[in-house]
């Protein structure tokens, strides 16, 4: 057991065993790439779409997810398997493309939840709806890219819409018991300690289903590359790091499953830092400086009742065989 909601506690919980993610490529683009709002992207984002793990796009889904169940087979022995929809964006399109994927997905006994990355931008009230429709039938949630609430930082990252829309989307998930996570990013440029807080509150206020932690690092093939070695802004040390992690993990809401806690380069692109190319180091530093500060592990006790509280959000509830 962690010191925090951990994904795997959860979802062991959750679905009864262990879970994990099948990372799958939709074939979707990006209205921040495809010239619609502009053609480079989040300027921290790779010419994947921030999905280097992510199952061949010359395989149609069904052959993506049978490729990855192998793939993980030997190093995973898991019972339940969540289709992670992960690069770009996947509800930009036709309402008739997102049915044509999500429907054949939801209809798989072998697939217990669907985690869809995505932009608030590219969730009208229609598509809105629809996954509304399909989360009453299976568990999901929406991955959502907000990585800071500073609107300054947002302009500089090139994400493309406000804060405001982003917050004004969220009260609509809320409305339609459509479960969603957050993404943010420690270190973006010219961000500083108030900046970091200012996060973190915002994702305290909202209590979000699922949260993710990542520090920013630079990949070679990333718009921030160019950036990064023009101006040399600060890079966060590791030790900076696992600092605002533990105050992260300090803050928010106790219900909110964490479902990382750093990030995790493709190391043959990785420029700086350095340091985050070991990830399970990274991860090993926060649990000992977690158990120093005595912070309290969750209960076996504590885990199923946030874990009724969010199958009574989702309304979808696992039944043993």
């Amino acid at each position: 057991m962690r010191r925090f909601l951990s994904f795997n506690d959860f979802f062991k919980e959750y679905f009864g065993g262990k879970t994990v993610k099948l990372s799958l490529d939709g074939g979707f683009s990006c209205p921040n790439r495809d010239g619609r709002l502009s053609n480079t992207g989040c300027i921290f984002c790779s010419d994947e779409g921030s999905g280097e793990f992510a199952g061949s796009k010359s395989l149609i889904i069904e052959e993506q997810i049978e490729s990855q169940k192998k793939f993980l087979k030997n190093k995973w022995k898991a019972e339940n398997y969540i289709a992670y929809f992960q690069n770009f964006t996947n509800t930009y399109g036709d309402l008739d493309d997102l049915k044509r994927i999500y429907d054949q997905v939801a209809a798989r006994d072998d697939i217990r939840g669907i985690s869809i990355a995505t932009r608030c931008d590219c969730l009208d009230d229609e598509k809105i709806e629809y996954l509304k429709e399909i989360s009453e039938k299976k568990t999901l949630w929406l991955e959502l890219g907000m990585q800071t609430v500073n609107e300054d930082t947002i302009k500089l990252i090139n994400r493309g819409y406000s804060h405001k829309l982003f917050d004004d989307t969220i009260n609509k998930l809320k409305n339609a018991n459509i479960l969603f996570l957050i993404h943010a990013i420690f270190g973006l440029p010219y961000e500083d300690q108030r900046d970091f807080e200012k996060t973190v509150n915002y994702i305290k206020d909202i209590a979000p289903f699922g949260v993710k932690f990542h520090n920013l690092y630079i990949l070679k093939d990333s718009p921030i590359y160019n950036l990064y070695k023009n101006k040399n802004f600060k890079i966060l040390s590791r030790e900076e790091y696992v600092d605002l992690i533990l105050r992260a993990l300090d803050r928010i809401d106790d219900k909110t499953v964490v479902h990382r806690i750093t990030g995790d380069p493709p190391k043959s692109k990785l420029y700086e830092p350095k340091w985050c190319a070991d990830k399970l180091s990274v991860i090993s530093e926060i649990d000992k400086a977690l158990k120093e500060s005595n912070k309290k592990i969750f209960s076996q006790d504590e885990i199923i009742k946030i874990v009724h509280y969010w199958k009574d959000k989702d309304r979808v509830f696992y039944q043993p065989s």
